[in-house]
């Protein structure tokens, strides 16, 4: 894997920063859950090193996120994980899995963040058998698609364009400027 390889849904980063950021949350979270995480690795360690040490961290992570399932901390740690590993895999050319122990669960914190920014009318958000409602009131749109385009429009890594095409009732212009909320930059190349 090359080091310098850059993520496209990641302005300013390569492949190496994004390893370097997973692998810092990931310490971040077990310490504050009071296990005593690994050695990190050293300043100029290479992404090769910095994937071993992610991989490797995943045991004591799922424990950690186990024990505090529903918080806030996890949920993030769960979804910013879940994000730049597809952000990784479509920089590098790996394929996505179509399913992913994670991707059910890192759904519920970017669509309450996107529910934050609707404003009326709300949008209700259908995914594989779950749905959020979004926004306040009765829900006057539905948005529904295959999980991997569902996840990726309110984490910032799909074109409004891209998003208008997703499964829908009504007119999109309504609710489309809700997808520039937090992280979201809708501008973002497409993966």
């Amino acid at each position: 894997m090359r080091d310098d390889v850059t993520i496209p849904a990641c302005p300013g980063w390569t492949v190496r920063d994004l390893l370097a950021h997973m692998v810092d949350n990931a310490l971040g979270a077990l310490r504050q859950a009071s296990v005593a995480p690994p050695e990190k690795p050293t300043e100029d360690a290479s992404a090769a090193r910095l994937l071993d040490t992610w991989l490797r961290l995943g045991e004591g992570l799922h424990v950690h996120l186990h024990a505090n399932d529903g918080e806030r901390g996890p949920a993030l740690l769960v979804m910013d994980g879940f994000t730049h590993e597809v952000d990784l895999r479509h920089a590098v050319g790996a394929p996505v899995p179509a399913e992913h122990v994670t991707q059910r669960r890192s759904l519920g914190l970017p669509a309450a963040g996107f529910g934050e920014s609707v404003r009326l009318p709300s949008v209700r958000v259908v995914c594989h058998g779950v749905e959020w409602v979004c926004g306040t009131g009765a829900p006057a749109v539905t948005l529904a698609g295959p999980r991997h385009d569902v996840h990726r429009a309110p984490a910032g890594r799909r074109s409004h364009a891209r998003i208008a095409a997703l499964d829908r009732n009504g007119d999109p212009a309504q609710w489309l400027p809700a997808f520039t909320w937090g992280p979201s930059t809708p501008a973002r190349p497409a993966g």
